[in-house]
């Protein structure tokens, strides 16, 4: 099937862009990797009057530290860049373990980050690590730059907070204030296939005591679920075997999977928790 009519424009500067999608309204679509809005234009569930092509526009193909050490993913950066990164692998481990696990090669070779994200697919990967990591969206706008916490960026299945006159310049992930150790794991039926369940874990220990947890789960609801007292049990001591598997239940009790064709709602409460006490195992050999 073939997309709607559709005017296309593709800006050289980010004053540009935002002046279409002022014009353009709620009419407009942002067109960055194209892995999830070209794939719902040519099924017709999205049919904008306008895409904005922002790949012409510099400055946004980046990921690198500030002063402070906080991560910044800029709206361009390629799933492949961040599969590739060193830099990632040396400061966000739980970032570096999804990168390689994100859809396909051809699909990390175009698609974003910050993409996924504004998407807002239930069964995103990138939510998950972003939300484990208390990671924020960057919004400019006709009136300046705004943050906003990726807690609060997703509002349900394929929405977001995002204005009809912003774009999503790039996210932010702060820096770690302890020894940082984590990981992404998921079941898919094939490579490349959406996730039946994801669990991402991000932990910051010093001296062997856990000082931040992060526990987000991808697949078994309607957006992507924080699993805050599963984080709760695991902050102020060391990872146990018994704080890991209060911290696995917990995070099992707050999943709200569905039975599907992909499985049953109790075997995804299952493999929350069994992804959660081997992200956590095998933190915990790490941070030894």
């Amino acid at each position: 099937m073939y997309p709607s009519r559709f005017r296309y424009e593709a800006p050289r500067s980010l004053a540009e862009a935002l002046d279409l999608l002022h014009t353009g309204g709620d009419e407009a679509k942002v067109l960055a990797g194209g892995q999830s809005l070209v794939p719902l234009m040519k099924l017709r569930f999205a049919a904008p009057a306008l895409v904005v092509d922002i790949n012409n526009v510099p400055g946004l193909a980046h990921h690198e530290l500030d002063a402070e050490g906080n991560l910044h993913v800029g709206a361009l950066c390629r799933h492949a860049d961040l599969e590739r990164s060193q830099l990632l692998k040396s400061v966000q481990p739980t970032m570096a373990a999804a990168a390689p696990l994100i859809a396909d090669p051809i699909v990390r070779n175009r698609g974003t980050l910050v993409g996924s994200l504004c998407h807002a697919d239930p069964q995103g990967d990138w939510a998950s690590v972003v939300l484990a990591l208390d990671g924020s969206i960057v919004a400019q706008g006709p009136a300046g730059r705004r943050r906003i916490a990726v807690r609060d960026f997703v509002l349900g299945p394929f929405q977001n907070a995002l204005g009809p006159d912003e774009i999503a310049v790039e996210a932010v992930i702060p820096a770690p204030r302890g020894t940082p150790a984590g990981g992404y794991l998921k079941l898919e039926r094939r490579v490349g296939d959406f996730a039946t369940v994801g669990v991402a874990v991000a932990v910051e220990t010093q001296s062997g005591t856990v000082t931040r947890a992060g526990i987000a789960l991808t697949g078994v609801g309607g957006s992507t679920i924080e699993a805050t007292d599963a984080e709760h049990a695991l902050v102020g001591g060391p990872l146990t075997p018994d704080s890991v598997a209060e911290a696995a239940a917990l995070a099992a009790a707050a999943a709200r999977p569905k039975t599907d064709h992909r499985g049953t709602a109790e075997f995804k409460r299952h493999l929350v928790r069994t992804f959660v006490v081997r992200a956590l195992g095998r933190t915990g050999e790490e941070a030894a």
